[in-house]
């Protein structure tokens, strides 16, 4: 018997974990695997954090933090986005410490939607929105970004997806799969029709520091009348290489944070004090900061290396990644839909890659490359995707 909860009967397993899974299993067996699948930097921890946190482990920072979240690292979180984007968020009110960032989308979409809200989510897009839009009882609406356009947002096809029935738009910027950094124009269209609409939005900026080219990323809280109705949510994880660190945070309005902090409360109550205490201490001091830029120029420059073997390709097609450390790549011209050639290339050549429909309703033709691993390896799994194609 079934005896599982019916909210999760829409809520699928993770197919980026199938593919962590079969690339684990097939190590197991000895085989060599370069792993492109992963969202997760392979550089160590910034060491400034690594020193301090040891040394609040040793300070016996032990004990429960505020359900909120340690004030002086809230502080500390206020200032980088002040720093980043302009906005100021009252530490003691507007600001709520996560264990990671699933957790957070687990929140917001716990803490604000009600059953039959409806979600809209610009696809191809990290696979826990749906899911969680799901488990809150959600109904999850897909508005498909389109590879010509450059995977940019599609302000009409937004527009027609809103209902009376729609409470919150999801956004993920830089983007995870697509590498979009959005534009201001298109921003701030999407914004006009959310104050319009009455809309909340959800702002995943967990890339935001991984932008290249000159880009910039401004948050959507940033803009004219837009941080009253926006939940930011950033972390640790992807600029200072902590996923292991779970360590993350929402910035809202007071009366949007209210609510997430109930579920928390109840789901986590704290993250580890002795993180919380170590980050705080040096996540905003000169030798982080230059940490952070050495790994981004190194992203960016395996970013230039993929780019180029790409092209070398004329059987696969891309969209330029202007951000976050992925590339969507449309595979269609091989004859192999996306599940197909992540299959093969795993079995053929011990490279992992996520299929497209992972992460869209739309992306079939799409697998998705994460460079977020070393030079090395960088070097010798394009060469064998080329080698695999040669071979089909």
């Amino acid at each position: 018997m079934n005896k599982g909860a019916a909210r999760l009967n829409e809520v699928k397993a993770s197919k980026i974990r199938a593919v962590s899974d079969k690339a684990n299993a097939l190590e197991a067996l000895g085989r060599s695997i370069i792993r492109f699948s992963t969202g997760e930097p392979d550089f160590a921890t910034v060491s400034s954090i690594k020193q301090a946190t040891i040394q609040a482990i040793e300070d016996n920072y032990s004990h429960y933090a505020s359900n909120r979240g340690d004030l002086k690292l809230r502080k500390e979180v206020s200032e980088l986005v002040k720093c980043h984007h302009g906005i100021h968020y009252d530490p003691s009110e507007e600001i709520l410490i996560t264990s990671g960032g699933s957790e957070a989308i687990n929140h917001v979409m716990l803490g604000l939607i009600n059953p039959e809200d409806e979600v809209i989510v610009c696809t191809p897009a990290f696979l826990s929105y749906e899911n969680m839009i799901h488990m809150a009882g959600g109904i999850f609406v897909d508005v498909p970004l389109k590879k010509e356009n450059g995977f940019q947002l599609d302000i009409e096809d937004i527009k027609e997806a809103i209902t009376p029935r729609t409470k919150m738009i999801v956004i993920n910027n830089p983007c995870n799969p697509t590498g979009a950094v959005y534009d201001s124009v298109s921003i701030q269209a999407l914004c006009d029709i959310c104050i319009q609409h009455d809309l909340l939005v959800f702002s995943d900026e967990i890339y935001d520091q991984l932008v290249y080219d000159d880009r910039k990323c401004r948050s959507f809280a940033a803009y004219p009348s837009m941080k009253q109705r926006t939940i930011m949510m950033n972390g640790f994880s992807k600029a200072y290489a902590m996923t292991g660190w779970r360590l993350a945070y929402l910035c809202a309005d007071k009366e949007l944070i209210e609510p997430l902090l109930k579920v928390h409360q109840y789901a986590t109550t704290c993250a580890p004090t002795f993180i919380q205490v170590g980050v705080a201490k040096v996540m905003n001091n000169e030798t982080t900061r230059k940490e952070v830029q050495e790994m981004v120029r190194r992203f960016d420059q395996r970013r230039q290396k993929v780019m180029r073997m790409l092209k070398e390709i004329p059987e696969l097609d891309f969209v330029i990644p202007q951000g976050a450390f992925y590339v969507f790549i449309d595979v269609s011209k091989t004859g192999l839909d996306g599940q197909q050639f992540a299959d093969a290339l795993l079995e053929e050549k011990g490279v992992a890659v996520v299929p497209g429909n992972a992460l869209g309703s739309q992306c079939n033709d799409f697998i998705r490359l994460s460079y977020a691993t070393s030079d090395e390896n960088v070097m010798m799994g394009m060469q064998l995707i080329k080698e695999f194609i040669k071979e089909l």
